[in-house]
């Protein structure tokens, strides 16, 4: 016998300001973008062979299959490995914090639905874990920490419906609404790099590279860019908010501001996410055809206006 399905959703991500230093408890300005992830799920009472049977999709294909014995959560069938031993770690922490679920009483079949490329970086995880807190009533922040870790900021915007200002305090979440709308949005554009970073593998280099060092006084900072990019009205002041930001990271990554990989580019770029992969913020005067145009000469063909994208 099988219970009606339950669906849950939530908001993908971007981080504008922070990246990084999110983890150190820098105040961050994150932003909940239009796109998410669903998360079907539809309960089947006492079955012999209790298991969950899963399909994710991404649009327009689907992204892999598993197939998950209960109780003990085993990979009994699946079409990608590494992504089933990742979703086979979030499930069983969340057996931890929910044994009654995976105790074998029920069998369950759970259909993901992403609204956004999985290599966009815009929070295939995040989504994903806020989904299933939903679904089990239990903390996000607790489910990701003792499964993927992060700062929690993607946790923050998957249930948001506006931009935030994102904290961690004595490594507790402090989240506070920002009231980010700007007036120049028509100046601001997302451009996807075209090659995904992996979050974890760029916050291990970055502890690497600051390992003994004191980062206070960057950290006061980038919060204080935070802060003034969310209440400034005038583009310019925006603009070189962002740039400083760049700097500062460039500092510490030991890596290149973006702007010297597209010199000739009419405006300001700032990198979002893990440096060198995921998206990009782009600012300029000159138009979307003009961005468009730009970025699809050097290969970079996802382009999106700010209010295509942000909440």
């Amino acid at each position: 016998m099988s219970h009606q399905p339950q669906v849950f959703s939530s908001n993908g991500k971007l981080l504008l300001t922070g990246e990084y230093l999110v983890l150190r408890g820098a105040n961050a300005l994150a932003l909940p973008v239009n796109l998410g992830q669903t998360l079907d799920i539809e309960t089947f009472e006492g079955s012999g062979h209790p298991h969950m049977s899963w399909f994710a999709f991404a649009p327009g294909k689907q992204w892999f299959k598993t197939t998950f014995e209960l109780p003990e959560l085993d990979i009994i069938a699946t079409d990608d490995r590494p992504k089933s031993a990742k979703l086979q770690l979030i499930l069983l922490t969340l057996k931890q914090l929910k044994p009654e679920l995976f105790d074998g009483t029920n069998s369950y079949k759970v259909i993901t639905r992403l609204g956004f490329e999985p290599e966009w970086g815009l929070g295939s995880s995040s989504t994903l874990i806020a989904n299933l807190a939903k679904w089990a009533k239990t903390d996000p922040y607790t489910l990701l920490n003792f499964s993927i870790g992060g700062s929690g900021y993607d946790i923050a915007c998957a249930n948001a419906e506006s931009p935030l200002f994102y904290r961690l305090n004595l490594l507790r979440p402090e989240v506070k609404k920002a009231s980010f709308k700007p007036v120049f949005a028509d100046k601001l554009f997302f451009v996807y790099r075209g090659q995904k970073k992996d979050s974890s593998q760029g916050i291990s280099n970055f502890n690497e590279l600051t390992e003994g060092h004191d980062l206070s006084q960057l950290i006061e900072k980038v919060s204080a860019i935070s802060l003034e990019a969310a209440q400034t009205e005038n583009f310019d002041v925006f603009c070189n908010l962002m740039n400083s930001h760049e700097a500062l990271l460039s500092g510490i990554l030991l890596q290149p501001v973006l702007k010297q990989y597209y010199p000739d580019f009419d405006g300001h770029l700032k990198s979002l996410g893990a440096w060198g992969g995921d998206f990009m913020l782009a600012m300029t005067n000159a138009g979307k055809d003009y961005v468009t145009d730009y970025f699809s000469a050097h290969g970079l063909n996802t382009v999106f206006e700010y209010h295509a994208l942000i909440k």
